[in-house]
């Protein structure tokens, strides 16, 4: 099995690409913790790719990263790359959404995510990007999921993200998306 190491400490993210990847033929295993990437890249792709680039070099392996989050259309795509950073907690990010969007009605949304491949040397060799399309909520509903899926709504399926059963959101997600296309190249890479 070919080792693939995971561009963060979080092992919740380590479990959510094994199970992405689970029947891919590599191993995943989380970066090292004293290895700190600071993502300085404006867009998901560049933080996506400075990430599975570094944590590669570093370590001398196959490296995998992603980076995603939340876009608003009629803010301009705020809070984007930012959106882990626009609140200290999931509540204050929701509230802080929530207060910038007022009673605007045009309140159409996507979460975006990509996902980079490193080989060993740094160099990015794969990459793939999941969208998914919604609305923003007045109000938060349901209790699953973490982040903006209370107030993410997707109207195909008449629920918010954190209203779906894991399964439901992994297959219909921006991250689901991106590791389903990702998927599609993998065997293509030599390990």
């Amino acid at each position: 099995m070919k080792l693939l190491v995971v561009a963060t400490g979080n092992p919740g993210k380590l479990r959510e690409m094994q199970a992405y990847l689970s029947d891919s033929g590599w191993e995943l295993k989380l970066k090292p913790e004293d290895l700190e990437i600071e993502e300085t890249g404006d867009t998901f792709a560049a933080n996506a790719c400075l990430k599975a680039s570094l944590v590669a070099k570093a370590t001398g392996n196959w490296a995998i990263a992603d980076d995603s989050g939340l876009e608003v259309d009629v803010l301009n795509g705020v809070p984007g790359v930012y959106s882990a950073r626009y609140g200290k907690t999931d509540a204050e990010r929701i509230t802080r959404l929530l207060k910038e969007l007022g009673d605007e009605v045009q309140r159409q949304a996507q979460f975006v995510c990509v996902v980079a491949i490193a080989r060993p040397d740094g160099a990015i060799v794969l990459q793939s990007e999941g969208i998914c399309r919604g609305e923003i909520l007045y109000s938060p509903r349901g209790d699953g999921g973490f982040g903006y899926d209370p107030v993410f709504y997707v109207p195909e399926m008449q629920m918010t993200f954190a209203e779906m059963t894991p399964e439901l959101k992994r297959s219909i997600s921006h991250r689901g998306k991106a590791f389903a296309s990702l998927l599609q190249k993998l065997p293509d890479l030599e390990g």
